[in-house]
This record gives C-alpha cells, structure tokens and sequence, in this order.
C-alpha cells in the first residue's frame, strides 16, 4: 500500500472526501500494477498498467470537473487558482504516462508514485481543497473580503 486511507486529510465537504478515498484506492491499486510490471515487465503487465493508469486519469479528470462545477456554481474566488492546479497534475499524470508507453522506464514512473504524488495528493487536499470545501460549505472564504 502506497497511501494509507487514515492519512489522508478530510475536508468540511463529504462527497469530496469521498472521491479523495477512491483516489487512493485507485493509486494503491495502480501502484500494485507498477511492483507487478517491475517483478515482470512483459507486454500483458505492461498493457494491465497502461489500462489502470486511463482508469486513473478518467476518474481523475470527473473528480476534477465535479469540484470545478461547485466551485463555478458557488462562484468560488480562487476558481481559476485551483482549476490551474488541476490542470497542471492532468498534464504531469499524462506526461508520466507518456513516457512510460514510449519508454517503459518503470523506475521514473515508480519514483513519481513514491516521492512525488502522495505530497503532492495531500498538500492540494490541506490547502486548496480545505479552503474550497469551506467555501462550498459555508459561503466564507480566506480569499476573499467578506
């Protein structure tokens, strides 16, 4: 197990934090997939990766315009802010996926899973997404004079 289910910060929104628990369900089992091509790195292991890895972007991309489509409707201050933040991590999960289809560099995409992607899935949940539920909640935000 990558990411512990019990680490993972809650937010004031219960349908965003349920979506941040089949996150990490999806990024557990993906990382499996990555041990298992590194064990045995042959075509069916390969091609079972690449499938979980659009299994991930998928879910991604709708947990994504889910909260992007509150914060629209709520006229959340810091949209573009954190609608920014997504895109950059679609672009950077597509481009890790890029390169391992190009590549099959399994150690680059193993040392993302590793040392970059559960600070970075917990660093966006404690800032943006904790200041955003709120606002979803509760109408108040640090971003702006109210």
């Amino acid at each position: 197990m990558l990411i512990n289910k019990n680490e993972v910060p809650v937010v004031a929104m219960d349908f965003m934090n349920a979506t941040h628990f089949e996150d990490v369900d999806i990024i557990n089992n993906l990382f499996e997939s990555i041990l298992a091509y590194e064990r045995n790195p042959s075509a069916s292991s390969k091609k079972s990766l690449v499938s979980q890895y659009n299994l991930w972007i998928n879910h991604t991309i709708e947990h994504f315009a889910s909260e992007e489509k509150m914060m629209m409707e709520k006229r959340f201050p810091a949209y573009s802010f954190h609608k920014t933040e997504h895109d950059k991590i679609l672009e950077l999960m597509k481009s890790y996926l890029g390169n391992f289809t190009l590549y099959s560099d399994i150690q680059e995409l193993k040392k993302y899973f590793i040392e970059e992607l559960p600070a970075w899935l917990t660093n966006h949940i404690k800032s943006m997404d904790t200041v955003t539920a709120i606002f979803l909640k509760t109408g108040l935000s640090p971003c702006s004079m109210r």
